[in-house]
């Protein structure tokens, strides 16, 4: 049976569950699932980062609540896109296995897993640390869920690039769980995810352009073509490391920093460099015109891989210079 004959069936077995009939008896492991484990990790990571390097200090009980409200955001935006997008992922290779798409968990119950958990992480952001904080993450855990996975993801190839704003928050929430408010520096964090998102996510869509055609979605090299999306992704990374870069001249990130965003921004313009000169995402077939060959695509895969590593990097510095204070100040070590 072939791809979309195996789709087909993936969608019809989970169609009554995915519209809130009665689903088989989930693991605990499924609900872990539905919050986008992986995802999570990413936003805890980098809000701990932005916690650490803001001017201002938290007791350890108090930073940890932050983590695990930020955490239990981060899992409710995920439930609700799991929710609505069910119908889309249960056609996709890639996310057909998760929970709501494999009808394990009913729509109507990761949408109430959803709004229990976007609760339970405002209430604990607004009684650990502050208001401003618990007001990011309930604009981020909103802009998600509602901006991004109902308006954007469906309707245009930018989605991602706006989209892409919600996973920048979190450096700027955990900045302003330490210290009440917002600045430059977390403004610069916010921008460096946000600007990292583009060529991240294009290079995943890149090798997995045939997922999303199946399922309709617009993503950048459906709706604009592979080239388009090799353009904007060598665009884009230029940006984001030129941003990266910023840290250096506020006094917010030190030598560790500068290793991490120098070396390792060299290397993310070489492999957007390689998928800019590959044919990452163009399809074509074999010499008797049977089998989809794929071009380039490990260009494409290599950059993917790498962006989380870089991206991972550079907040790992933050963390290694502020919260082991080590941090020193480039202008001190070259006067």
């Amino acid at each position: 049976m072939g791809q979309k004959g195996q789709a087909r069936n993936v969608t019809e077995k989970s169609a009554d569950t995915i519209t809130g009939g009665a689903a088989s008896a989930a693991s605990p492991a499924d609900y872990i699932a539905l919050m986008k484990p992986r995802v999570m990790t990413l936003v805890v990571f980098t809000g701990f980062a932005g916690l650490v390097a803001a001017p201002a200090s938290m007791d350890v009980f108090s930073a940890a609540i932050a983590m695990l409200a930020l955490a239990l955001g981060a899992g409710a935006a995920g439930a609700f896109n799991m929710a609505y997008d069910g119908d889309i992922d249960a056609v996709m290779r890639r996310t057909r296995l998760r929970p709501v798409a494999r009808g394990i968990v009913p729509r109507a119950e990761a949408y109430t897993f959803g709004g229990v958990f976007t609760l339970a992480s405002v209430t604990l952001m607004a009684l650990t640390a502050n208001y401003v904080a618990a007001g990011l993450l309930a604009f981020s855990i909103l802009f998600y869920a509602l901006i991004y996975t109902v308006w954007l993801k469906r309707s245009t190839p930018q989605n991602i690039v706006i989209g892409g704003a919600a996973g920048a928050f979190p450096p700027m929430i955990g900045w302003a769980a330490a210290t009440g408010g917002v600045s430059l520096d977390s403004v610069i964090l916010f921008a460096i995810i946000f600007l990292w998102t583009p060529p991240h996510s294009w290079a995943l869509a890149l090798y997995k352009s045939g997922d999303y055609a199946a399922a309709n979605i617009p993503m950048m090299p459906v709706a604009k073509g592979a080239a388009s999306t090799r353009r904007q992704i060598m665009a884009y990374a230029v940006a984001y490391v030129a941003t990266s870069l910023a840290p250096l001249a506020t006094g917010l990130g030190g030598a560790i920093y500068a290793g991490a965003a120098l070396l390792g921004g060299a290397l993310f313009l070489v492999l957007s460099w390689r998928v800019l000169n590959s044919r990452a995402g163009e399809a074509g077939t074999d010499e008797d015109g049977l089998y989809e060959v794929r071009a380039g695509d490990r260009a494409a895969r290599d950059l993917f891989a790498f962006s989380i590593a870089h991206l991972a990097l550079l907040f790992a510095a933050l963390i290694a210079e502020h919260g082991a204070g080590l941090h020193i100040a480039l202008t001190g070590l070259w006067s």
